[in-house]
């Protein structure tokens, strides 16, 4: 397989923008949420919209592009908030092992839209160690309500 992008892609800063409309409207876009954390520097909150995983009965968040700001700011804040339409939580954001992220993947890449599957260099059949060393690239965390 290629070696898969390395950058964010051009349209994703439209893409967030009309989802985020949408999910602030009450409008249902997928598994998707707002996701709600102050700015590691500034302390202002910093909005955009994240697809919520369900795995073992946990809720999981993920980074398909790797180290973005979000991911940054979650990583300093530890907890955020995810708003559907009306409806928000507080959570606390507990980042994952690569053992623990590994199972999650593996039943998440035959799901992933290409879009967004082309991020990600590893095929679906990969073992779980596999998936564990890719992980290193795409952060995930599991969200545990507060």
């Amino acid at each position: 397989m290629a070696s898969p992008p390395r950058s964010v892609p051009k349209f994703l800063g439209f893409a967030n923008s009309l989802i985020s409309t949408l999910l602030r409207s009450g409008v249902p876009v997928g598994p998707n949420v707002l996701l709600t954390v102050p700015g590691r520097k500034s302390g202002t909150p910093r909005t955009t919209p994240i697809a919520i995983l369900s795995f073992d009965d946990q809720r999981y968040i993920q980074s398909p592009y790797g180290n973005v700001d979000w991911v940054r700011n979650l990583r300093a804040a530890g907890e955020g908030t995810i708003r559907k339409g009306r409806n928000e939580e507080q959570v606390r954001a507990v980042e994952v092992s690569g053992e623990e992220a590994a199972p999650v993947y593996r039943n998440l890449m035959p799901t992933l839209p290409s879009v967004l599957r082309k991020y990600f260099d590893i095929e679906n059949d990969a073992s779980l160690a596999e998936y564990a060393e890719m992980s290193k690239q795409h952060p995930m965390f599991r969200l545990i309500p507060v």
